[in-house]
């Protein structure tokens, strides 16, 4: 999510407070599971499973709490959040975590610290000490059942060099899937995108970074679209 015209969404350090203590307050009633959140200056980003209610109704429950919040504290009317909240689904465990590093890491890559411990809106530090303020046993529990090595295998993964790229808040509009497959189709040149894996690698991996650099194709599209690995793509 981000502020409209790119409004600053936590001016101090209580406004953070207030929205993870919203976070809190709405995963006891929507019974929602928080893996992660990262809170930036005019935007943000959360990785939670939907529970007895369905993402929409959540996110305007958390969403509605804070900015009626928020405007009565800064004396002020109207939205705070641009347009509806931006989501794509996780649907496999290396994704999970590939998503889980890209939040962890969105306040080093940016510059404002130079280790990822050391942002406090985060629940990184949840993973590490254990809190029962997020979920973090379902990450854990994959890496090891022992859980001092579990830690210690996400201590090195979360910090570990990458070049993720997982679902941003983009100055435009992504492609809808249907003018993708279109765009596949037409510029590949194949009844269906998921003939690209028929082609020749080398062929292959032309049309591939043509389809990224030329059509503004993202990888989560290309991959979900042709089935072909993310690492591939990620790769051209």
């Amino acid at each position: 999510m981000r502020g409209i015209n790119r409004q600053t969404l936590f001016e101090d350090e209580e406004d953070c407070v207030k929205f993870i203590q919203t976070l809190q307050r709405y995963r006891e009633i929507c019974e929602y599971k928080l893996y992660a959140y990262c809170l930036m200056d005019n935007h943000l980003h959360l990785l939670l499973q939907e529970g007895k209610e369905p993402l929409e109704i959540v996110m305007r429950r958390i969403c509605g709490s804070y900015v009626l919040w928020y405007n009565k504290k800064y004396d002020r009317v109207g939205y705070l959040f641009q347009d509806r909240f931006k989501s794509e689904p996780v649907e496999d465990d290396v994704y999970f975590f590939t998503v889980l590093r890209y939040i962890f890491q969105n306040p080093l890559k940016a510059g404002i610290v130079t280790k990822i411990q050391n942002y406090i809106w985060t629940n990184y530090i949840d993973y590490i000490e254990g809190s029962n303020e997020t979920d973090t046993d379902f990450a854990l529990d994959i890496f090891n059942t022992d859980r001092e090595k579990a830690v210690r295998c996400f201590i090195e993964y979360i910090n570990k060099e990458n070049d993720d790229e997982c679902l941003d808040i983009p100055e435009k509009q992504r492609l809808t899937d249907d003018d993708a497959k279109k765009i596949i189709k037409d510029h590949c040149k194949v009844d269906h995108a998921i003939d690209l894996q028929k082609f020749h690698i080398n062929k292959r991996n032309s049309y591939i970074k043509s389809l990224k650099e030329g059509y503004g194709l993202s990888i989560r599209q290309i991959e979900r679209l042709t089935g072909i690995g993310r690492g591939i793509i990620q790769r051209l």
